[in-house]
């Protein structure tokens, strides 16, 4: 097959964790043919979707992990597959990329699927489940904010379009900066806040679990650093190996079936204790960790749906 790659500059992505690169290693052993283009590179072009961007080849080698060949415009109708792997933000800019992939004819499978990647935001598609997800509330009000810390004391307040940990905090019950936290935010962003109760929990780690076309692959557990809250692998959360429980599979039982029927091939969830805290559709991360723990081939699994969802 023919895979297109919209993600970020290939340059500096680490081999022995990013997930797009794992994903390309796998494609390429299974002899498709790659392209590599960054999302800026995508264009509507007279009824045409094109990308401007080369031909790639992988390889495991630090420091000369890639060869890009000449760069070409390509017409994304010629390809079997396009993978939309950039991170968020979860912007404007990322909105259209999934417009305009989402106009590709049936030739083309888009994976995730652009329109429920766009309807599917990761911090909103839990809504749907308010029997799996900690006590919530999304709002722009200082008031409704405050009147449910209030409730709860013990909460963790973060950008509702943010990722990777960043401008997450923990606000104790006797912390002050509420108000400030908000002004902050609200200066420089009008998009909502999301405020969940605090589960302590989170010291024991937060799991992710890599779901492939809607069943569970299995789930690495993320250790929050000394002194941290967060336990994003970007801030320096430590992986570890972990075995899903019960609740995990009850979660992954009753989200499942949404996402497989919505075309999200390759999903990662996050749990922390009992509860279910995010949806990452966008641009998920966890294949490299789970290989290396439970000795399976995740990537070999997402191919071998797509391989035949094409078929």
């Amino acid at each position: 097959m023919k895979i297109a790659f919209q993600m970020d500059p290939i340059e500096p992505v680490d081999i022995d964790a990013d997930s797009t690169f794992r994903l390309a290693e796998e494609a390429q052993a299974r002899g498709h043919e790659l392209f590599y283009y960054t999302p800026d590179m995508l264009a509507y072009d007279e009824g045409r979707i094109t990308a401007r961007g080369r031909s790639l080849n992988v390889r495991r080698v630090k420091g000369d992990h890639f060869t890009l060949g000449d760069e070409v415009v390509v017409d994304l109708a010629d390809f079997d597959v396009v993978w939309l792997r950039q991170d968020p933000p979860f912007d404007m800019h990322y909105i259209t990329t999934t417009h305009l992939l989402q106009r590709l004819g049936p030739g083309t499978l888009v994976v995730n699927d652009p329109f429920w990647v766009r309807n599917f935001p990761e911090k909103l598609l839990i809504l749907d489940f308010p029997e799996l997800m900690p006590p919530t509330t999304i709002a722009r009000d200082l008031a409704t904010i405050r009147a449910f810390r209030d409730r709860y004391g013990d909460v963790i307040l973060k950008p509702l379009y943010g990722n990777g940990g960043a401008g997450v905090f923990h606000l104790a019950e006797s912390d002050r900066n509420l108000s400030s936290l908000h002004e902050m935010f609200t200066g420089f962003s009008r998009e909502p806040l999301i405020v969940q109760k605090y589960l302590p929990e989170i010291s024991r780690g937060d799991k992710r679990v890599i779901l492939v076309d809607g069943k569970p692959a299995g789930a690495i557990n993320r250790i929050p650093g000394a002194g941290e809250t967060r336990s994003n692998m970007h801030v320096g959360g430590r992986p570890e190996k972990v075995t899903m429980t019960d609740r995990d599979h009850e979660i992954c039982a009753a989200i499942g079936p949404r996402l497989r029927d919505k075309g999200q091939v390759f999903v990662g969830i996050d749990v922390i204790g009992d509860y279910l805290t995010e949806i990452n559709v966008t641009s998920p991360t966890g294949i490299q960790e789970l290989e290396r723990f439970d000795g399976i081939n995740v990537a070999g699994q997402i191919w071998n749906s797509i391989e035949k969802k094409r078929a």
